[in-house]
């Protein structure tokens, strides 16, 4: 006797479903794209906001004062780790907010067009465009605290401390300084000159009675070391802060 097998039950008849709304559905996609790049974009304002403000930031050179190291509209990178966690020495390039009537008084540009202007503002201020760098300045440090610095010996050499100082940085055919000077530096302060001497307002150029006060940067101003210039791309490089010519003066 042979096994009958079990009848399959009748298949049911379709339910009636309601059709599928495209429209719906093409919106419901556009939404999550939407939110989705909102998410992405606001992680990454909130992330170059706290690179800015902590880390590094990016300034435009906008004048010939450190040639031939920086070139007018080159970019660099400033580190703010170095001066947040380290000390400014001899030599670094520094960028440095304006310690009073450095820069001249600004002159108001009318802007074609407004909204440009205030988003192009916007995106300095959360570090996606560089720094126009109009309240800051950038020089090389030559002295810092309790350093005396000369110029110039007799063989036209700036002294710091006694010792002389070879300058490989300095602008061809430009002399360690036209101005003479003979300054102690203040501690809590830095003495800055652009590698362009004869082009440079630092800190040569500013009232000073000997004490090196007027002419010297509270370090509290400093924002940053200069480490690298990032644009354009054949000037792409770290900068070097040259230890090998203070490496032989002596500590104050």
């Amino acid at each position: 006797m042979t096994d009958i097998p079990p009848r399959k039950a009748a298949p049911r008849p379709p339910r009636n479903t309601p059709p599928v709304d495209e429209g719906r559905g093409i919106l419901a996609g556009i939404g999550y794209a939407v939110r989705e790049t909102v998410i992405v974009v606001t992680m990454a304002v909130v992330l170059s906001l706290v690179v800015k403000t902590w880390i590094a930031q990016a300034f435009f050179i906008p004048s010939g004062s450190m040639e031939d190291t920086l070139q007018v509209g080159d970019r660099v990178m400033v580190s703010k780790l170095h001066t947040r966690f380290g000390d400014v020495n001899r030599g670094d390039i520094v960028v440095f907010k304006d310690p009073g009537n450095w820069l001249p008084p600004a002159q108001a540009v009318e802007s074609r067009n407004e909204l440009v202007g205030k988003v192009q503002a916007a995106l300095t201020f959360v570090g996606l465009l560089p720094d126009p760098a109009d309240e800051h300045l950038i020089k090389r440090v030559i002295g810092v605290g309790g350093d005396h610095v000369v110029c110039c010996d007799a063989e036209n050499r700036i002294t710091v401390n006694g010792a002389p100082i070879e300058e490989p940085y300095v602008h061809p055919g430009d002399a360690a300084s036209q101005m003479t000077f003979d300054i102690t530096v203040p501690h809590g302060r830095v003495w800055v000159m652009g590698d362009h001497r004869s082009d440079s307002q630092d800190s040569r150029y500013h009232p000073r009675n000997g004490d090196g006060i007027e002419g010297s940067v509270p370090l509290d101003l400093v924002i940053g070391r200069s480490v690298a210039t990032v644009w354009p791309l054949s000037s792409f490089g770290t900068l070097s802060n040259y230890p090998q010519v203070f490496a032989h003066v002596p500590a104050p």
